[in-house]
């Protein structure tokens, strides 16, 4: 079984909405995101709803084109 992340069951504060603000600007993938902040990548995601913050990458052309 895998094991539980350090934050598990605990509120999220104040800082770990920042981080995830400034994790997601900076195209972090969401597993990558969680297990910075001890979470799972299903909490990452559901906060990240919550909060209006984009978890897509924002520097990917669209339909496979490269200028």
């Amino acid at each position: 079984m895998a094991k539980t992340p350090r934050n598990h069951g605990k509120s999220w504060a104040g800082s770990d909405v920042r981080n995830l603000r400034q994790l997601a600007r900076d195209n972090t993938p969401t597993r990558v995101i969680g297990i910075k902040l001890g979470r799972t990548p299903d909490a990452v995601a559901s906060k990240a709803s919550d909060e209006s913050i984009s978890l897509k990458p924002t520097n990917q052309s669209p339909y496979n084109r490269r200028k």
